[in-house]
């Protein structure tokens, strides 16, 4: 592995870390802007694919409302197995996702996810991005008290 290589792991780890920072604070352009302005996003829960976006804008439009009921977001990233070459690569990243919401009863549920994500990105004027995204839901467990 060569310093170059060892650079690109780093950076893709830091726009997959920083796309969770961005979910957890509810930073909704700046966590658009980790994606090229031509990006796909798909959102699989149980097997199903139930969303696919297409672009910047179709992604800020769906991203910007999908937190707004929660009181706390928080990712926990775990292992990312990535595949480079030159400017593009591809990889997958583990996340373990809890979502707190407040009911109109007064009662929170905690809901605790596990997510593989597999990626295609592109470096565009030396910067990664991600040019595809499939979020994988595999499965959940919510709490509720």
């Amino acid at each position: 592995m060569n310093t170059q290589e060892l650079s690109d792991r780093i950076a893709l780890k830091e726009v997959v870390d920083l796309f969770s920072n961005y979910a957890d604070t509810k930073d909704n352009d700046a966590q658009v802007a980790l994606f090229t302005q031509d990006a796909e996003v798909n959102i699989v829960i149980d097997g199903k694919q139930l969303m696919s976006m297409h672009g910047r804008d179709e992604i800020a439009k769906a991203f910007g409302g999908s937190m707004t009921q929660y009181s706390a977001v928080f990712h926990m990233n775990e292992q990312q197995t990535l595949n480079i070459d030159g400017d593009t690569a591809s990889g997958t990243a583990y996340s373990f996702v809890t979502l707190v919401e407040q009911n109109d009863d007064g009662n929170k549920t905690t809901s605790h996810q596990g997510v593989r994500y597999a990626d295609e990105y592109r470096k565009v004027e030396g910067q990664w991005l991600i040019s595809k995204r499939t979020s994988n839901f595999i499965w959940r467990d919510d709490l509720v008290g």
